[in-house]
């Protein structure tokens, strides 16, 4: 099982790797209880900025660009984390979904996220995410994790759900989705398959 986990922070250290780093654990701590164990990757959009770029001019991917892309198509669970800017997710992030092929996210259990400065952007999760990763038909988690400057430390009150319980609650109902998810076939696997469909072929 792979869980991959897309950071579009720019600066170090990052509170958005800080976060997808936290929610990356959280999923493994839900997976693990039920016998299951995922190898996670965290891909740092910060250094793929340049191939992204001549990316979408040449439409020639090299090959730690084109790694990255193969690893959130074959993902059996997605972690999306951007900052927030002008009210909506980074110019980064988005150029780097525009590269995936439409049909990849179908069906797969995505958990969206976003940091930002002050609480009042944490609709861009609801207004932009959301809706771009819908679009995508992928699998949207029902709970999205929004973290701001005076989160980090924050366990909250009686009156609010601090960052620590969204992770946990997040990260459940990641965890949930890609254990429901029937297990992909190996390689070998599909060719067995489709040796058996040619068998079944007659050719008059």
């Amino acid at each position: 099982m792979r869980l991959v986990a897309v950071s579009a922070g720019l600066s170090t250290p990052s509170s958005t790797r800080l976060l997808a780093d936290r929610l990356t654990e959280a999923v493994r701590g839900e997976l693990a209880p039920q016998g299951l164990e995922a190898e996670t990757e965290v891909i740092e959009l910060r250094g793929l900025a340049v191939a992204v770029a001549n990316h979408l001019v040449t439409g020639f991917p090299p090959q730690p660009l084109a790694a990255a892309i193969d690893a959130v198509a074959g993902a059996d669970g997605l972690i999306a984390v951007t900052p927030v800017f002008t009210a909506s997710y980074s110019g980064l992030f988005k150029s780097f979904f525009d590269l995936i092929d439409p049909d990849a996210l179908a069906d797969k259990p995505v958990l969206i996220a976003a940091t930002g400065g002050t609480a009042r952007h944490s609709l861009v999760l609801e207004h932009a995410l959301r809706p771009l990763f819908s679009y995508l038909r992928a699998a949207v988690v029902p709970t999205a994790v929004y973290a701001a400057s005076e989160d980090w430390g924050s366990g909250g009150d009686a009156f609010t759900e601090g960052l620590p319980a969204r992770v946990r609650r997040a990260g459940g109902e990641l965890a949930a989705l890609m254990a429901a998810r029937p297990p992909r076939a190996a390689p070998e696997d599909d060719v067995t398959a489709l040796e058996r469909q040619l068998s079944d072929l007659r050719f008059d």
